[in-house]
C-alpha cells in the first residue's frame, strides 16, 4: 500500500522530483487523490515548509552526532524519534543506534531471553548495553530473528 501511495505521490511530478516549493503549491485534494491521508497531507507540508526554511538536507545532517540529527527532525510534524532512528540506521548507516520504542526490537528481546512479557523501554535500553558500540547491528539481527521466527 505504501508503495503505491509512494508511486501516485511521485507520478504527481513527472518530470522531476518535488521540490518542497512543488508539495507546498500542490492542492491539499491533489495530494489526497493520490492516496495520502489528511494527517500525512499535514507532515508532508510541514516538512517542505521546513526545508525551505533551512532545514538541514541529508548531507548536513549526516555530519552531525545522533541526538542532534533527532533533535533536528522531531521538530517535524509526524517525525518522531522512532523514525529519526530509522533515518539513522537505513540511511545514515549509523551502527550505535538503539531504538528502545520499537516493538520489533521489544519483541525480539522478550523471545532471546524468554521473558513473559516485552521489556519496558528501561530494560530494553539496559539489554542494549552490551552491544555498544554495534547496537544498530544488534537490532538488525533481532528484527530478523522474528522474521526467522516465523519460518518455523
Amino acid at each position: 500500500m505504501a508503495a503505491t501511495i509512494h508511486g501516485r505521490f511521485l507520478a504527481l511530478y513527472p518530470s522531476q522530483a518535488p521540490t518542497a516549493a512543488d508539495i507546498l503549491h500542490t492542492p491539499e485534494q491533489t495530494l489526497r487523490q493520490a492516496g495520502l491521508s489528511r494527517s500525512k497531507v499535514s507532515y508532508v507540508r510541514d516538512l517542505a515548509a521546513k526545508v525551505q526554511s533551512g532545514l538541514p538536507t541529508l548531507e548536513q545532517l549526516a555530519t552531525q552526532d545522533d541526538d542532534a540529527i533527532i533533535q533536528i527532525l522531531t521538530q517535524v510534524k509526524g517525525i518522531g524519534r522512532w523514525s529519526a532512528q530509522m533515518l539513522l540506521i537505513f540511511r545514515l548507516q549509523r551502527q550505535d543506534v538503539w531504538p528502545t520504542d520499537d516493538q520489533g526490537i521489544r519483541n525480539a528481546l522478550q523471545r532471546l531471553y524468554q521473558l513473559e512479557e516485552p521489556p519496558s523501554k528501561a530494560e530494553t535500553e539496559r539489554c542494549g548495553q552490551p552491544w555498544q558500540p554495534y547496537r544498530s547491528i544488534a537490532a538488525w539481527y533481532l528484527w530478523r530473528s522474528l522474521a526467522m521466527a516465523d519460518w518455523g
